[in-house]
């Protein structure tokens, strides 16, 4: 019994060191890692403001000739729209006349 309390703190003892030191080791490693990490973000964030401007070009473009096809859609629309509505008002008209 004597032995056993006397052996055990030694023990805890070494495993508490034996944590703290793989701590420590794990802590140097994350920040080692983080440390990659925001350089990588930052050659990120470094090349998409180097695209963004072709990206806002494309979107510019995408917009107006967006308005382009809906201005034309709508012409032809109103001139489909026209001539069915004329051909009704005709035919109206010729069963009116009979």
């Amino acid at each position: 019994m004597e032995f056993l309390s006397e052996f055990l703190p030694i023990i805890i003892y070494i495993l508490l060191i034996i944590i703290i030191v793989v701590g420590i080791v794990l802590g140097i490693k994350l920040i080692i890692t983080i440390d990659k990490i925001i350089k990588v973000v930052d050659d990120v964030n470094e090349k998409i403001e180097k695209v963004s401007p072709i990206f806002n070009a494309i979107g510019l473009i995408n917009t107006k000739f967006s308005d382009v096809i809906e201005t034309v859609v709508s012409t032809v629309e109103s001139i489909i729209f026209k001539l069915f509505l004329r051909n009704k008002n005709e035919d109206k008209e010729s069963e009116d006349n009979e």
